[in-house]
């Protein structure tokens, strides 16, 4: 019998106290913390000549821990269970003789910017991103700042089985868990970094709404862009541990675009729980997704000279409206499956400057390490600064073409690929389609669902083919 997968496409993710237990937290804890001491941030990033064991000590000194131990850096959003999950992940990680530094509620791009600046061995979020709240999900960056590649999670998955068997540290050996925001400044110096030129206030002028959704981004966010000279109108920046997403952020931009028009301002900011992606509203009330804010940066890197390779990495999920959009430009666009740790291995191995995803989760490796919707937020704020033109305008090069997502509740993910009757309808969607990367059917890495989602130039085939399949994969394993 084939067993679930631990980790999803992004983590570890789970009904907080059911699925996600503060049991399983403590465990995972255990099997990453013994990962790590065996496998140190030196030996397993060598190419970061300037990490060293000596960098370390340096760096947590004034953390208040030993620095003789690895260090992994913890964050978490603003989820109800993440208190009882960050305590039990970060009594695991101490228990395997791991120092702990625990900065409390932070975006999940700060997490990783923390373990480059610190030459931490790794760090961890507790977050569920968009998902509602009762949800949460464990995550690991490794010590180059990036998601830990599928081979490593797998190996923590394989300690985890055998985790009752392994020694433990006693005595001076155990880590040590810190509390402390002191990181956090830093993460907002090197957010702020990412603003070119030397005005003082390079967002002077902007009239900006910002959407928290009562998440990781409630405090800093406002700080950030405040600091940047925009005038700010800021919501769902109240969080109560339940209302994080609800009714708000990037999934839920509609309340944001009207306000912007309300108020008048230039744009609006819609944020993620974890503020690793951002969806945007321009002056007009209109919907920037994140094809829009990739062909926005695609063009002004371009024109800088600074689009590696002139190419763009996306998933299939990308409109084909970008594909277009960026030929135009002649720039190529290089599709990937759903997930940005595969946009950002493409992008590793193409050297490329931007990558990302429909959902707004943009990768700039450049500015940052990870997917940072503050930064993405600058960035495009910054082409409307230079470039005196109006959010609609630069948006509307992307033209969307007829795209269909539908998701089919199922009572498994396992089976379904290799069942003939789907094969033969996804053979024939992707023909019908004009392209094969205009189809893709796969499971939900954090929900029991099938998802599939066409896309092309006509719209009776683009839904005819959505129709053909989702009806197959509910008569057959649906729910």
């Amino acid at each position: 019998m084939v067993k679930e997968k631990l980790f999803g496409t992004d983590g570890v993710r789970g009904i907080a106290n059911e699925s996600l237990t503060a049991i399983l937290a403590l465990r995972i804890g255990m099997a990453a913390g013994h990962w790590v001491r065996n496998h140190d941030a030196i030996s397993y990033n060598t190419s970061r000549k300037t990490l060293s064991h000596g960098l370390r000590r340096q760096a947590s000194g004034d953390l208040g821990i030993f620095g003789k131990r690895p260090i992994v850096i913890i964050g978490r959003d603003t989820r109800i269970s993440g208190d009882m999950l960050e305590a039990a992940i970060a009594a695991g990680l101490a228990s395997m003789g791991v120092d702990v530094v625990n900065v409390g509620v932070a975006p999940t791009p700060a997490i990783a910017q923390i373990v480059l600046s610190r030459g931490a061995s790794a760090g961890v979020v507790i977050s569920a991103s968009h998902n509602p709240f009762p949800d949460n999900g464990i995550k690991f960056f490794g010590p180059n700042g990036k998601k830990l590649p599928d081979e490593v999670e797998s190996e923590i998955s394989d300690i985890l089985a055998s985790i009752e068997s392994l020694p433990r540290p006693t005595g001076a050996d155990i880590g040590r868990v810190v509390e402390t925001t002191i990181p956090l400044d830093e993460y907002v110096e090197r957010v702020m970094s990412t603003l070119r030129g030397s005005d003082s206030e390079p967002l002077g002028g902007l009239r900006l709404v910002m959407d928290c959704a009562n998440g990781a981004a409630h405090h800093l966010g406002p700080k950030i862009f405040t600091a940047a000279g925009s005038h700010l109108t800021v919501v769902h920046a109240e969080p109560n541990g339940v209302n994080i997403n609800l009714e708000c952020g990037s999934t839920r931009p509609g309340n944001l675009a009207a306000k912007v028009v309300e108020v008048g301002a230039h744009a609006g900011l819609a944020f993620d729980g974890d503020a690793d992606r951002v969806i945007l509203a321009d002056e007009k009330g209109g919907i920037v997704d994140g094809d829009r804010i990739m062909a926005i940066i695609a063009g002004h890197l371009k024109r800088r000279g600074e689009l590696t390779g002139d190419t763009v990495v996306a998933t299939i999920m990308s409109n084909v409206g970008l594909e277009k959009a960026l030929e135009k430009m002649h720039i190529k666009l290089h599709r990937t499956d759903v997930g940005d740790r595969y946009v950002a291995e493409a992008m590793d191995k193409l050297g490329a400057s931007l990558g990302g995803e429909q959902s707004g989760h943009i990768l700039l490796p450049g500015l940052t390490p990870t997917g940072d919707g503050l930064v993405t937020a600058l960035q495009v704020l910054l082409v409307m600064k230079e470039q005196g033109l109006p959010l609609s305008e630069l948006a509307s090069v992307v033209q969307s073409c007829p795209q269909l997502l539908k998701s089919i509740p199922v009572h498994t993910k396992i089976g379904w690929r290799k069942d003939a009757e789907i094969s033969t309808a996804i053979q024939d969607g992707q023909k019908r389609l004009g392209s094969p990367e205009w189809l893709s059917v796969r499971s939900s890495g954090t929900e029991l669902l099938i998802r599939v989602m066409a896309q092309g130039t006509d719209k009776e085939v683009v839904e005819s083919v959505v129709h053909d399949i989702c009806s197959l994969v509910q008569k057959k394993f649906g729910v």
